[in-house]
């Protein structure tokens, strides 16, 4: 497997410029010959389709949802980093850049993070050019807030609607694009496959998702800008429809998978509060701005918060933390909220909980500067659990959030399979073994709107691509699989749902793999997934046809592929034997419970090459060198 990264050597600061510089380009009149894919319409994949028709390429864009706008880049709520330095303290794109590779405790590729950090200052004047509602200062001025993992306010926001905001001024450009006819949008569209012409990526397999036609469609390159894989530990923040087959199916074809362990748990999620639930409520991580998180001091204390004084509360991370307090990044923050709800300071149902209290804020501020700057959260908290929290400490606890592993590409965002990119968290490259809170739609649209642009052009004109045409040996013979997996499904007269399953799988991913992992727990669900799986498909009951609209079978179909993707998962926390960010491996930590890298063996990104069924996958590694960040114990104290 190649994983060369192709990134331009010599000084950070004019890398991307040179690079560009270096890449070769397609003249205006060629663009219009080529036909472009692109998988998902959130802001990674709405801001590339737009981009790429407004230069001028044949676009087709492919969602699952009925609206581009309904993509879960709308539940991003907090904000968006950039380095523009506004309050003038202290910020920089090299802070930026340092700060995101420390937070990912330096398991990221340094040319990647210091392009991200390059283009964020461009990302927030291309949106407020679109009409994006940023937040500002009585002066007029943008406004901005801190979040954790930074000492300096580099996030702007827009209440708690960040996402569904920057999402609206993507779609609006996207929308001129299909008005145009330069972007073709194929809505309730699912991806089941790609397509491979002479090892380059060259097409999709879909299924309609109303009518359940299986259909194919070529072109001369295939962007995926498909989300992360949270929700294969069931319960996490993710929209119920986010899923890994674009991404799973595009490595079994080849596609190199990297950091598959690397999975955010983020601190601020209202608590698991039954079997009921098919997934949780994430609080913005801007809360924790004015809110400062605590707990009884006494274990086991059952009284109301408000009957608790002062002096019998443990505000844990002010007193762990002191420099950062309770702006410590998500990693962090999550393990501290786990460690001392097990030593049973916990509060709420099952005394798996925290109190963010905004009572010193709002004395502070007053409770109008309070409600203008997280107003819609606050409703959105109590119409889930009937408590006022201007009047009561909300109760949060860590959840699955974010995935920071992802198909590996090279510093021109392509795979290791020709002609095919990956772009947002659908791709490893930026955020290391732990994301900074805001930098998620950072990356979304800087990879749409200022990368993808100059790297697809240098793919299509240095690769001489024969035509292909979607009646073709190849795409028949991928329609023909898909369709026989479909059949499969829908044919199988079992007994258990896809909802059990995938309940199964993830308590069991998240008992083995989630905030905690050690070698005996993967050991465990990595010999238990592959007989789950088996039951899975001898049991699975799958109603109705594929010849309808069907979300039972649109379901079954992606719990396969999580039932897959786990046990990858899995291994990969098992061979990385240290603890970095997220990964908290319990053998490797440090007196004081934090994690503990190991540098001389594990500064690399794991990245997995799929052998076939049955077959154990190879691991693979591209070494990760450190020459303007210096590695380091990372501390927050």
């Amino acid at each position: 497997m190649d994983l060369k990264a192709n990134a331009p050597t010599g000084p950070l600061a004019t890398a991307w410029s040179r690079h560009k510089f270096e890449m070769k380009l397609v003249n205006p009149a060629n663009k219009r010959k080529f036909s472009l894919i692109v998988v998902g319409s959130g802001l990674a994949g709405a801001s590339a389709s737009a981009s790429l028709a407004e230069l001028g390429y044949d676009v087709r864009c492919f969602c699952y949802q009925d609206s581009p706008r309904r993509a879960h880049s709308i539940a991003a709520q907090g904000g968006i980093n950039a380095a523009k330095n506004y309050p003038n303290d202290g910020d920089s794109v090299f802070r930026l850049f340092y700060d995101t590779v420390k937070g990912g405790d330096f398991r990221a590729r340094e040319s990647n993070v210091y392009r991200l950090a390059e283009v964020s200052a461009n990302i927030i004047d291309q949106c407020v050019a679109q009409g994006v509602p940023f937040a500002r200062e009585y002066s007029g001025y943008l406004a901005n807030r801190s979040f954790g993992g930074a000492q300096v306010s580099r996030t702007f926001y827009a209440r708690g609607q960040t996402g569904q905001q920057l999402l609206l001024g993507a779609y609006q450009a996207l929308a001129r694009q299909i008005a145009a006819g330069k972007v073709t949008m194929f809505p309730r569209t699912e991806m089941l496959d790609l397509v491979l012409v002479d090892g380059r990526a060259r097409g999709i397999v879909t299924r309609d998702l109303v009518s359940g036609k299986i259909e194919s469609h070529a072109a001369d390159a295939v962007v995926l800008a498909t989300g992360g894989y949270g929700n294969t530990f069931f319960l996490s923040t993710n929209a119920k429809g986010c899923n890994v087959t674009a991404t799973w199916r595009a490595h079994r074809l080849g596609a190199g998978f990297a950091n598959p362990c690397f999975t955010q748990i983020h601190p601020t999620c209202i608590p698991v509060s039954g079997e009921h639930q098919s997934k949780l409520t994430l609080m913005s991580e801007s809360l924790r701005n004015d809110g400062r998180v605590w707990v009884p001091a006494k274990a086991g204390d059952g009284r109301k918060p408000g009957a608790i004084p002062e002096g019998e509360r443990d505000y844990y991370l002010e007193r762990r933390y002191p420099t950062f307090g309770n702006l410590v990044p998500r990693d962090v923050a999550s393990r501290a909220a786990k460690a001392v709800c097990d030593e049973g300071h916990g509060v709420g149902p099952g005394a798996r909980g925290v109190y963010l209290d905004f009572a010193d804020a709002i004395k502070r501020l007053g409770e109008d500067v309070i409600r203008e700057r997280y107003g819609n959260l606050f409703d959105m908290y109590e119409r889930i659990t009937d408590e006022n929290p201007y009047k009561v400490p909300m109760r949060i606890y860590p959840a699955v959030h974010y995935a920071m592993g992802g198909l590996w590409v090279d510093y021109n965002l392509m795979s290791t399979i020709p002609g095919l990119f990956v772009l947002g968290e659908a791709n490893f490259s930026d955020h290391g073994a732990n994301r900074l809170g805001a930098s998620a739609l950072m990356q979304g649209l800087a990879d749409g709107y200022f990368v993808i642009p100059y790297t697809i052009g240098n793919y299509l004109a240095s690769t001489k691509l024969t035509k292909v045409d979607r009646v073709g040996q190849d795409f028949k013979r991928a329609e023909a699989e898909a369709g026989e997996r479909t059949k499969r499904l829908v044919g199988n007269k079992g007994k258990r749902t896809a909802t059990s399953f995938h309940r199964e799988l993830g308590k069991l991913l998240w008992e083995k793999c989630g905030m905690a992992r050690n070698a005996t727990g993967l050991e465990e669900a990595i010999k238990r997934i592959p007989r789950l799986r088996e039951e899975f498909w001898s049991q699975i009951i799958v109603p109705g046809s594929g010849s309808e609209l069907n979300q039972a079978l649109e379901y079954a179909g992606r719990v396969a592929d999580f039932m897959e993707f786990g046990e990858l998962l899995c291994r990969d926390a098992l061979e990385r034997k240290e603890s970095c960010g997220c990964h908290f491996r319990e053998e490797f930590q440090t007196e004081e419970g934090e994690a503990k890298r190991n540098d001389a063996d594990f500064a690399h990104v794991a990245v997995w090459e799929h052998r076939g069924e049955g077959k154990e996958p190879i691991r693979h590694k591209e070494p990760l060198t450190f020459e303007n960040v210096h590695l380091a114990q990372r501390s927050y104290k």
